[in-house]
């Protein structure tokens, strides 16, 4: 198999660019690294479609691997066929490929092998052969063996006995045919329907109400959407669920017959039938369904994976609320809120306990400490946490911001998600960052950063325990993390990192870096000061010439002694940025470098290119650098929807329209959050006038929208909402 040339047709690239994109990889270039800095060689392939290619290089190749010891193993045993070899080599799934090895498997004691080891396997031959009329159990009679001359466990005591045993082999034998395998595999995708119902007496009221719709439940296999086959794959685990792919067996079995039995058998055709069977429900059937459950489940769980790392990407490449003092508020009841100060560095100015909430009540010395916190701070924005305790928190809140509106004080609030606070504020982390605050200190300090800067915030944390995705603790945790992890780095690298107040967590996502050598760039920096240039990376101990070419493009230093370094061009085309400056008449100042895009722009970009030596792409990309040196790509994304005032669940009516946070995307819908401590669901068929076919085709997390309230539920804690122009609310 050409591996480049299946991943080019799969993906839709040309063959030269999956061959550059192989080599790089294979030369142990990162993702990130190879589609910035790069694209002349792979012709501007992205990070999305690297990360495609890169998965699919794996998959191919461990294909190739196992292709190649099944080869080797059918070759040992002597029955390597030049046919064989052809429908091995040419085998494109790994299903496939295990449907060939399959008689040359080795295989565990089984009926057949015991008929085998009592010599019945003529008799099977024969059955399969037989050109002309005659009883069969003559023929069977034959193999039976007096107990004076056979050991008992070879022993065939009837003719019976013998037939029974001939019928085993063949049920084997037509079991391991790849092409009959092949046809029950299609038609369980085909003509399959999964059917789910309730196991009697494992389910209590709260699991009738989640999985209360798969107890008599039954839908296409081809049809079914992967996050229902999740569902029901969750509730069989849990052992609320019966399930199994239901077929016409009989129009099956009739096929296979049909294949098996021919002219010159006829003859034997009941035996050959019932053979045919027996292989089908005791050997194919129950094999095939567990395949296709499998494949089934895996399919499922790569779909919820685009969406969960389309979500994830979404929320960390959200735009950073700057230059303000924010207090992070991590709202409880019995323990009381923690609040956090932090500036707009994100260091930690002040923290306290209030008790605003209930058993305490404590609403007006709140609002006094809150009050006097804010003035004394300059705090112009609260990030409240969207955990427990959090609607009566932001009643005071509402109430805190009314009265210092009277004092021209303007304060404003956003609700942000604590998903993943409580791993991080309890994680060693977080204990190296603040050994003098207690966990909820530190929640709400993460609260206040996440809002700031959710990228250097959020890489803190497991993006799995980040809440963006669907039926997550349902799939292949290694799986979900090298793809999560993925997302991260990718977002980290396209943002990249300030080298002297990046966190080492930060540092561990850029390309190159690993974490332990994030923490010695972390240690060098506080020993000997800001780095101010990115040459001094080199001093760091481990970070050699190989490692500083992967990571230094994507590392930022502000006002340091080269105004390139505060930019994403390579330090490997700087001597080409410093010679276009000079035939411009040029200095490498900040105002020159700012200057020299514009004056480019308008000459012959292949001349230049040519006589700088770097490619058309590379001086492109260069110039857009130099017209925003330091630029965050964040700050064109919408900003974060901030609130002065506060809705209950009660205040929502039918038709009330309402502006809302997206916060998770899933197969069937998006959840909204419209302030009320309770995301509401807007159903894909209510995302927009047109027909939706993919959520993520209308929103994608952190987008602020329009809604209409449909209906509210607050005593199941549901909220239906609608993206549409024009609705009519349901009851």
């Amino acid at each position: 198999m050409d591996i480049n040339a299946v991943i080019a047709a799969e993906l839709g690239i040309r063959p030269e660019q999956v061959n550059s994109a192989v080599s790089l990889i294979d030369k142990g270039n990162t993702i990130p690294f190879i589609a910035r800095y790069r694209k002349e060689a792979t012709g501007s392939l992205d990070d999305v479609r690297l990360r495609a290619l890169y998965e699919r290089l794996g998959a191919l190749r461990a294909l190739e691997e196992r292709r190649a010891a099944v080869l080797r193993s059918v070759e040992e045993q002597g029955k390597l066929t030049p046919e064989l070899k052809t429908r091995i080599e040419e085998a494109g799934t790994l299903n496939v490929l295990e449907d060939l090895y399959l008689p040359y498997r080795p295989k565990r004691k089984k009926r057949a092998s015991t008929a085998i080891a009592k010599g019945l396997l003529p008799l099977a031959d024969y059955i399969m052969e037989q050109t002309a009329a005659g009883p069969l159990i003559d023929e069977a009679a034959k193999y039976v063996t007096p107990s004076e001359t056979a050991e008992e466990e070879k022993r065939v005591a009837t003719a019976e006995d013998a037939l029974r045993g001939a019928m085993d082999i063949l049920a084997e034998r037509f079991s391991d045919d790849a092409g009959i395998r092949e046809f029950v595999r299609n038609a369980f995708y085909d003509r399959g329907v999964l059917t789910s119902s309730e196991k009697k007496g494992a389910s209590d009221k709260q699991r009738r109400d989640v999985y209360g719709m798969y107890f008599s439940y039954a839908e296409a296999v081809k049809a079914i959407p992967g996050h229902r086959i999740l569902a029901v794959d969750r509730g069989e685990n849990e052992g609320i669920l019966s399930v199994s792919i239901e077929i016409p067996e009989e129009q099956i079995t009739d096929h296979i017959c049909g294949l098996l039995i021919t002219g010159h058998n006829r003859y034997t055709e009941p035996v050959i039938r019932e053979a045919a069977k027996d292989a089908y429900r005791r050997l194919i059937a129950p094999s095939i369904e567990r395949q296709v459950r499998s494949d089934l489940t895996k399919a499922a769980q790569e779909k919820a994976l685009v969406v969960f790392k389309k979500n994830l990407e979404q929320l960390l490449m959200q735009p950073p609320v700057t230059g303000r003092t924010v207090m992070g508020w991590d709202p409880a009841y019995r323990t009381g809120c923690k609040i956090a100060i932090v500036d707009e560095t994100g260091k930690v100015l002040d923290t306290t306990v209030v008790y605003p909430t209930p058993p305490h009540n404590r609403i007006q010395e709140t609002e006094k400490i809150i009050s006097d916190m804010i003035r004394k701070h300059g705090v112009s924005l609260i990030a409240l946490g969207n955990g427990t305790a959090s609607g009566e928190s932001e009643q005071v809140i509402a109430s805190i911001i009314k009265d210092l509106a009277a004092e021209n004080i303007r304060l404003q609030y956003a609700v942000v998600n604590e998903a993943g606070a409580s791993v991080y504020s309890a994680s060693e982390l977080a204990g190296r960052e603040f050994p003098e605050f207690d966990t909820g200190q530190r929640s709400a300090s993460s609260m206040a950063r996440r809002l700031q800067d959710p990228l250097a915030e959020l890489v803190k944390i497991d993006p799995a325990a980040l809440g963006v995705g669907q039926y997550q603790h349902d799939m292949n945790e290694k799986r979900l993390s090298e793809a999560l992890n993925g997302v991260v780095e990718d977002c980290v690298n396209r943002v990249g990192a300030d080298l002297n107040t990046a966190s080492f967590s930060l540092l561990s996502y850029v390309s190159g870096i690993t974490e332990s050598l994030a923490v010695k760039i972390v240690e060098e920096r506080e020993k000997n000061g800001p780095f101010r240039n990115r040459r001094q990376l080199m001093n760091v101990p481990g970070l050699g010439p190989r490692t500083f070419e992967q990571c230094a493009g994507f590392l930022r230093i502000r006002d340091g002694d080269e105004v390139l370094d505060s930019t994403a061009v390579h330090p490997e085309d700087y001597k080409a940025v410093h010679k276009m400056l000079k035939e411009l008449g040029l200095d490498d100042t900040d105002t020159d470098v700012r200057r020299a895009a514009g004056m480019v722009r308008g000459k012959d970009i292949p001349a230049m290119a040519r006589r700088l030596g770097i490619g058309e792409i590379t001086l492109s990309d260069i110039l857009s650098e130099l017209e925003r040196p330091g630029r965050d790509i964040r700050e064109e994304l919408e900003p974060p929807l901030l609130r002065s005032g506060v809705l209950t669940m009660q205040d929502l009516q039918p038709g009330l329209k309402l502006k809302g946070t997206v916060r998770n995307i899933v197969d069937f819908g998006a959840f909204v959050d419209i302030g009320v401590h309770q995301d509401g669901l807007v159903h894909i068929s209510q995302l927009s006038d047109r027909f939706v076919k993919d959520p993520m085709d209308v929103v994608k997390v952190g987008d602020i929208v329009d809604v209409t309230v449909l209906s509210c539920d607050p005593e199941k804690k549901r909220i239906s909402l609608s993206m549409k122009t024009s609705v009519a609310h349901q009851p």
